[in-house]
């Protein structure tokens, strides 16, 4: 294989492991947060909290030169997975 191919790909594969350790460790933080909502009797979803990120994380996109709308659906893809968790620890 080419050496700056095989360069590159070392790269990505290490950025992929980083990003599913910061996705465990956000889930763990989640789950924290869902328990806690449990406890205290709060609703799963925060839609006004969900907002407010999404369009912190859209200009940051910009910021970064990174697509606003890819960014939006991944994280929505991320906020509806915490959701459910969150209905699920509530339900008990």
């Amino acid at each position: 294989m080419d050496e700056t191919l095989k360069r590159y790909r070392e790269s990505i594969d290490n950025i992929d492991a980083a990003l599913v350790f910061m996705l465990a460790e956000r889930f763990k933080i989640t789950q924290a947060v869902g328990r806690y909502k449990a406890e205290h009797t709060l609703p799963p979803a925060d839609p006004g909290r969900e907002e407010r990120q999404i369009a912190r994380l859209r200009q940051l996109a910009l910021e970064a030169h990174l697509d606003p709308d890819f960014t939006e659906k991944f994280l929505r893809f991320i906020i509806d997975e915490v959701i459910r968790h969150h209905e699920r620890l509530r339900e008990g």
